[in-house]
C-alpha cells in the first residue's frame, strides 16, 4: 500500500475522461469528510488495531474477576492457571497491536498533514500570481503549517476514538450482562458527560478561531519583514517593524493563552464528571456486593472497568476538541481550495510561431522579430503592465482579500464579515475569468494568445520581472529547474549573467545551497541569478522587466552585451531606460501613458525626440558619474 509520501492528484492534472479529485469545498464539514475518504483504507485498518491494542483493557478486568471467582474464591488452582494463561495472551495481543497501530497512525498523520501541504503547492501552482490577490499569504503558509497538522491529528485521534467506541460497546455489553442497573450507568456515563461539556465547546471554539486568525496575521507580517529586511536595513525601519512584530505576537500570545484556558477548563470538566462516574460506580457496586447481588470479583471487575471508561471519555472529549479545531483550519483551507484558476483553455488550441511577431494592441507595440528591442517609459509601472500582457498575466489592479478580523470572530458580525470577504473574493474571480476568457489583445503571427493554451503560451513567451523569485535548493536547481541542460550550458548561462561570483562563493559549486528567495545572496547576486534562469530557458520569446536594476554599471554593461550576442537572433524584450542596454538595442520604443509614441535608434531617438531625451537623461547622467 502506498500511502506516503502521498500522492496527491489534486488540482489540474486530470483530463475531461479523468478528471482529477478535487477536495470538497462545499463546506467546511464536507471537505473534512473529503480528507478523511482519502485514507478509509487506513483509517480502517488503524481503527482495528487499536481496539486490538485496547484489548487487555477491554477483556482485562473479566478475566480477573473469573480468575478471583473461580480461582481464588473457589479455590481452584486450575482455574486460576488457566485464567492468567489467558490474560497472558490477551496482553501479548494488545502490545503486538499496540505498536502497529502506532505505526499506522503516525503514517495516517503524515499522510494528512503532507497531503495537505501538497495541495496547497498545487493550488498556489494553478492559481499563479492571482492568489495573493484573493487570500492573503499568511492565510496560504498557515493552511499549508499549522492547519495541515490539525488534519494530520484528526486522522489519528478518529482512529483512536473508533476504536475506543469498540472497546466501550464491548464493555458495555459485558456489565449489562452483569448487573443492568451497572451497565446502564457505565453504557450512558460518556454520551451524560459529552453533553454536559458540549455548551464549553462554543466558547473554545470561538477563541480557536481568534488564535488562527491572529496566528496567520503574524506569519503574513513575518513573510513581509523577511522579505523586505535588506530594504529595511537600508531605511532605518528595523525597530518600527521590528515593534509591530511584537504587538503582533503579543496579540498571538493572549489569544493563545485565551484559548489554552478554554481548553483547559474542557479538560478539567472532562476529569471531573469521569472521576464522578467512577465513585458513582464504585459505590453502587459496593453495595450490590453488601446485598449478594455481586460476587467480589464481579465488583473487581466493575472497578476495572470503572477505571478503564475514563480513557474512552477522555478520548471522546479529545475527539470533539480537536473536531472543533479541524473545523477552524477547514473553514481556512476551503477559502483557498474553492478558488478557480481564471484561465479556460480553448476547446481546439492553436500552436504558436515565436519567430513571428508580437503585437500589443492596447499600447501599439510590434516586437520585430528576431532581434533585441527596449521599450522605455517614464512611469516603470507602465512598461510592467505591457510585460505582463506579453506573458499573459492579469494585472494586479484589484486590492487583496484582508485576512479574517479577529475582533469580529463571533455572532451575526462574524457571519457578515465572512460574507463581505466571499463576496469579494468571488468579485475579483468573476473579474479574472472575464479578462482571461476574452480575446487576449496580444498576438503572435496573428494568432491572439487566447487562442493558443496557457501552457503553450508560458512556453513561447518566457517573463522575467522584478518579483520573479528563487527557491531553497541547489544552484543548479536554481538555473536549471528542469534539469535539461548540461555543465556547458549551465555554465554559459551563468556567465552571460555575469553571475560567476555566485558560484565561486559556493563550497560545493553547482550542490551549494541557496536558502529560500535568495537570503543568503545580495540584491545583485539574486537579481543575476534570476537572469540566468531565464536565459538558461532559451525561450523563443524573452521579456526582461529592469533585469538588471540591483547591479553597478560596469557590470550590467558585461551582461547587456553579453544578453544581446547570445539572444542574436531571437526576439528579445527588455523594459529599462539604462543607456547601457539602449546601445545595445536594435529598436527602441518610447511609452508614454502606456501608449507607443515614438520608436527608432537610441542615437537617434536621443538628437531627435525631447521626450525620449527627457526619459533617458538622468540614466545618462549617472553613466557620465560611474566614467
Amino acid at each position: 500500500m502506498q500511502d506516503f509520501p502521498p500522492r496527491v492528484a489534486t488540482f489540474f492534472t486530470g483530463t475531461d475522461d479523468a478528471p482529477s479529485p478535487d477536495p470538497d469545498t462545499r463546506s467546511p464539514l464536507a471537505f473534512l469528510r473529503w480528507i478523511l475518504r482519502q485514507q478509509t483504507a487506513l483509517l480502517a485498518v488503524s481503527s482495528l488495531c487499536y481496539a486490538l491494542w485496547f484489548l487487555p483493557m477491554t477483556l482485562g478486568p473479566w478475566i480477573f474477576g473469573r480468575a478471583v471467582d473461580q480461582g481464588i474464591v473457589g479455590g481452584s488452582t486450575t482455574a486460576l492457571l488457566g485464567w492468567a494463561a489467558l490474560l497472558l495472551g490477551v496482553v501479548v495481543v494488545g502490545g503486538v497491536f499496540g505498536v502497529v497501530s502506532h505505526t499506522l497512525v503516525v503514517r495516517s498523520w503524515l499522510v494528512g498533514l503532507y497531503g495537505t501541504l501538497e495541495m496547497v503547492t498545487r493550488k498556489a501552482a494553478q492559481m499563479g500570481h492571482v492568489l495573493p490577490r484573493r487570500s492573503p499569504t499568511g492565510e496560504v503558509l498557515s493552511v499549508a503549517s499549522s492547519d495541515s497538522d490539525e488534519f494530520g491529528a484528526l486522522t489519528e485521534v478518529l482512529a483512536r476514538t473508533i476504536g475506543q467506541l469498540a472497546s466501550y460497546l464491548t464493555v458495555a455489553f459485558i456489565v449489562l450482562t452483569m448487573s443492568w442497573q451497572l451497565g446502564l450507568l457505565t453504557l450512558v456515563a460518556a454520551p451524560l458527560i459529552l453533553g454536559v461539556a458540549l455548551p464549553l465547546l462554543r466558547p473554545l471554539h470561538r477563541r480557536q478561531e481568534v488564535e488562527r486568525s491572529r496566528t496567520s496575521d503574524l506569519t503574513s507580517l513575518a513573510t513581509d519583514i523577511v522579505a523586505g529586511l535588506r530594504i529595511l536595513r537600508g531605511i532605518g525601519g528595523e525597530q518600527t517593524f521590528g515593534a509591530n512584530y511584537d504587538r503582533q505576537s503579543q496579540s498571538a500570545k493572549r489569544a493563545g493563552v485565551a484559548a489554552g484556558i478554554w481548553q483547559a477548563v474542557v479538560e478539567a470538566v472532562g476529569v471531573l464528571l469521569s472521576g464522578l462516574f467512577l465513585v458513582a460506580l464504585v459505590w453502587l457496586g459496593a453495595r450490590e456486593v453488601e446485598s449478594g447481588e455481586l460476587s467480589v470479583g464481579e465488583l473487581i471487575t466493575f472497578l476495572g472497568y470503572g477505571l478503564f471508561m475514563v480513557g474512552p471519555i477522555r478520548t471522546f472529549f479529545e475527539f470533539a476538541q480537536k473536531g472543533v479545531r479541524s473545523l477552524v483550519s477547514a473553514r481556512k483551507a476551503v477559502a483557498i481550495f474553492e478558488q478557480r484558476a481564471p484561465w479556460r483553455d480553448p476547446s481546439e488550441p492553436v500552436a504558436l510561431d515565436g519567430t513571428a511577431s508580437l503585437v500589443d494592441s492596447a499600447s501599439g507595440l510590434t516586437v520585430r522579430p528576431g532581434i533585441l528591442t527596449v521599450v522605455v517609459s517614464a512611469v516603470p509601472e507602465q512598461s510592467a503592465a505591457l510585460a505582463d500582457r506579453l506573458g499573459r498575466y492579469l494585472p494586479a489592479d484589484t486590492d487583496p482579500v484582508p485576512a479574517e478580523d479577529d475582533e469580529d470572530a463571533r455572532g451575526r458580525a462574524a457571519r457578515r464579515a465572512r460574507t463581505e470577504r466571499a463576496r469579494e473574493r468571488a468579485r475579483i474571480a468573476a473579474l479574472d475569468e472575464e479578462r482571461a476568457t476574452r480575446e487576449w489583445g496580444v498576438t503572435i503571427g496573428g494568432v491572439d494568445l487566447a487562442s493558443a493554451s496557457l501552457a503553450e503560451v508560458r512556453r513561447t513567451v518566457l517573463v522575467s520581472d522584478t518579483g520573479s523569485q528563487l527557491f531553497a535548493g541547489t544552484l543548479q536547481d536554481a538555473i536549471d529547474p528542469h534539469g535539461r541542460l548540461d555543465r556547458e550550458q549551465a555554465e554559459h548561462a551563468l556567465r552571460v549573467a555575469n553571475a560567476e561570483d555566485v558560484y565561486d562563493a559556493l563550497p560545493e559549486g553547482w550542490q551549494g545551497q541557496l536558502d529560500e528567495r535568495g537570503r543568503g545572496l545580495s540584491g545583485g547576486q539574486r537579481q543575476r541569478v534570476v537572469l540566468a534562469r531565464a536565459v538558461a530557458a532559451d525561450a523563443p520569446v524573452l521579456v526582461l522587466v529592469e533585469p538588471t536594476s540591483a547591479v553597478d554599471a560596469h557590470t550590467e554593461a558585461r551582461i547587456a552585451e553579453r544578453v544581446a550576442e547570445t539572444r542574436r537572433g531571437r526576439t528579445t524584450l527588455v523594459t529599462t531606460v539604462s543607456p547601457l542596454w539602449l546601445h545595445h538595442a536594435d529598436r527602441v520604443v518610447l511609452l508614454r501613458d502606456g501608449t507607443v509614441v515614438a520608436e527608432g535608434r537610441h542615437a537617434d531617438l536621443l538628437t531627435g525626440n525631447d521626450d525620449y531625451r527627457h526619459v533617458v537623461a538622468r540614466a545618462l547622467d549617472d553613466e557620465e558619474a560611474v566614467r
